[in-house]
């Protein structure tokens, strides 16, 4: 019934892409309106028109911009301004700049079809003319000596509509679709585009870029790999410059240097999303603001936004170093084999729960069989033939139902379940915890009991404080406790990252050993991570286990996600060919809304569900 009436309203008001689609082709039909009035202008008076829409955004900020001005002139001017009185200043200037946003965002939605216009028109002459004439800028003579394509005859600017991009000369042949229009206008709004295959979005892409970089503070386009970047800088690049927008990739500069400081202050900078947001890890451990190589987070346009800000989006970007401390691989070398002979233990003891699952359950008693099952999930939930069996039809429901049971009551049940197992694995928290049981196992007989026990720091300090000895005595005492504590924090927590390299981690899965050093394979695309390791000893553990050299250990020094790097915009919004199937997702986490645009000719091949095969 509820189907029948979705169908019924879809028929009458259309599918909620096709409602997007009409609200925004009124820009479509406005832009070709201001494109026929351009065609018909010299090169001179065409470039004209970018400088006067700059200006256009200026005067009608100007208000805002000087109170900005003002404000800040007096925390530089009056050294006798107090603390707290600056602080109120600078709550001041962060509501006029966020007041300041949205204006601009009113101002630049006024002069969308002006703007699109624009970049639709220099493609238009840079495909019908084999060389554009212009009255030479500063802008066309500094390019001029960078790049092939620009010659500079007298007062005179040449601009040939052939160029490199990407280590190929290209003939610029592209000119904007009517569909590319209204995929422009779903960027510039904030929302993610999503365009078929060969539909164009590195085209679509110039649209919002070079609108919104008229406001001059800075448009990222972020791609998925550094070629990608270069490439579309190359090849977008010249239909911005033309127009004296300042167009640059990061990916072509080393870190931290001056190239890469200037690319960001380009009018639209192309990067990877990584350096992006290496760049703002870096620029969060500079000691001195003219270090800094990153401008305010103003607009962001994600190419696979999909990919980027849900597949590898809870993915952390860390800066790491050399820990002072040493002597990792003695540690690490010395508890191996112990940690070796337990997995081979409860290996054993696991395979012998499954035989059990398997016998009651074959016989259908679900009952005696979802405890030995979910005990041998608990103690390895990457066995191989554990994963083939939960494979089966039932087997995975029995184990889910079992599970239920045993967390019930917050878990009120569970020692009764890991009772006999020696450790116990929580594969969603990725965390490993020894029983009691395998604390005894690791102990061995001859040596101390609490060798795998930590001590009770509060208690021990105050059994200490209590005892009738010397003062001196007392700290001494005091300072041999901390120490044992530290000594057993860090052999337990040795214990357990040897537990995860051992049963979470396996090799030609979550990495390969290559050049007698332990790699990390992406999980997202299976390429091998050159120099990242995993941080918290857990590449040492695995190195360990593996029997190469164990290097030092690293700390972290600056981490974030890519989802929280991207929410820091003022604008955020990205295209790919496959974004409905994550619209709920991406409007819970960063408020995307998806805009499915059509495309430019009716499409023949029928998309047929997919079929699914065991």
């Amino acid at each position: 019934m509820l189907n029948f009436l979705t169908k019924g309203i879809t028929k009458i008001f259309g599918t909620k892409s096709e409602r997007d689609v009409k609200e925004l082709t009124p820009y479509v039909k406005a832009t070709n309106e201001e494109y026929e009035k351009l065609g018909s202008l010299s090169n001179d008076e065409f470039r004209a028109q970018t400088t006067n829409l700059k200006a256009y955004i200026a005067e009608r900020l100007s208000e805002i911009d000087n109170e900005i001005a003002e404000l800040n002139k007096s925390i530089e001017s009056d050294s006798s301004i107090g603390v707290d009185e600056k602080e109120e200043i600078f709550k001041k200037i962060d509501a006029l700049e966020e007041k300041r946003n949205k204006e601009l965002e009113v101002v630049l939605l006024d002069i969308l079809p002006k703007a699109f216009a624009i970049v639709k028109e220099t493609a238009r002459r840079f495909k019908e003319n084999a060389e554009v004439v212009v009255t030479a800028t500063h802008l066309d003579r500094v390019l001029a000596m960078k790049k092939s394509h620009i010659t500079i005859d007298g007062d005179k600017a040449i601009w040939k509509s052939e160029w490199e991009a990407a280590g190929n000369l290209l003939k610029w042949d592209m000119l904007h679709y009517d569909v590319q229009i209204i995929g422009g206008a779903t960027l510039h709004t904030g929302k993610i585009s999503e365009m078929a295959t060969g539909e164009g979005k590195t085209l679509v892409a110039t649209l919002p870029a070079f609108l919104n970089a008229l406001a001059d503070r800075g448009v990222h386009i972020v791609t998925v790999n550094d070629y990608l970047a270069r490439r579309d800088s190359e090849w977008m690049g010249p239909i911005f410059e033309f127009n004296g927008v300042t167009c640059d990739c990061i990916d072509k500069y080393p870190a931290n240097s001056e190239s890469r400081r200037a690319a960001y202050a380009s009018g639209i900078t192309y990067g990877t999303n990584n350096e992006f947001g290496f760049d703002y890890l870096r620029d969060n451990m500079v000691n001195d603001p003219s270090e800094l190589v990153q401008r305010k987070h103003h607009y962001a346009m994600v190419d696979e936004v999909d990919s980027v800000l849900i597949d590898d989006a809870r993915t952390p970007l860390i800066i790491s170093g050399p820990m002072a401390k040493k002597g990792d691989e003695e540690l690490y070398n010395a508890l191996k084999p112990r940690i070796a002979q337990i997995v081979e233990v409860q290996k054993s003891m696991v395979n012998g729960f499954l035989t059990e699952a398997k016998k009651a359950l074959a016989a259908g008693n679900k009952k005696d069989g979802g405890l030995p099952l979910f005990r041998a999930y608990r103690g390895l939930p990457k066995s191989k033939p554990l994963i083939k069996f939960l494979s089966e039809t039932g087997n995975k429901k029995t184990l889910l139902e079992t599970e239920a049971i045993y967390l019930a009551e917050n878990s009120k049940l569970m020692p009764e379940a890991d009772e006999p197992l020696y450790f116990t694995i929580d594969e969603k928290n990725n965390s490993i915890e020894l029983t009691d049981k395998g604390i005894d196992f690791l102990t061995g007989q001859d040596e101390d009991p609490n060798f795998f026990v930590m001590p009770d720091l509060s208690v021990d300090l105050a059994a200490i404080e209590k005892m009738d000895v010397s003062e001196q005595e007392k700290i001494l005492k005091k300072d041999d406790l901390v120490r044992d504590y530290s000594t057993k924090a860090e052999r337990i927590h040795a214990v357990n990252q040897l537990l995860k390299a051992y049963t979470l981690f396996e090799k030609d899965v979550e990495y390969v050993l290559m050049d007698g050093k332990v790699k990390i394979v992406d999980e997202q695309t299976g390429r091998i991570m050159e120099g990242r390791r995993w941080s918290d000893g857990l590449h040492q553990a695995v190195e360990a286990k593996e029997n190469v050299k164990v290097e030092d250990a690293t700390q972290t020094y600056a981490t974030v996600t890519l989802q929280n790097y991207f929410r820091m915009y003022h604008k955020l919004c990205g295209m790919t060919g496959t974004a409905e199937t994550e619209a709920s997702e991406l409007w819970q986490i960063y408020k995307l809304d998806v805009v499915v645009i059509p495309t430019n000719r009716s499409i023949t091949r029928k998309d047929e569900e997919d079929l699914v095969f065991k």
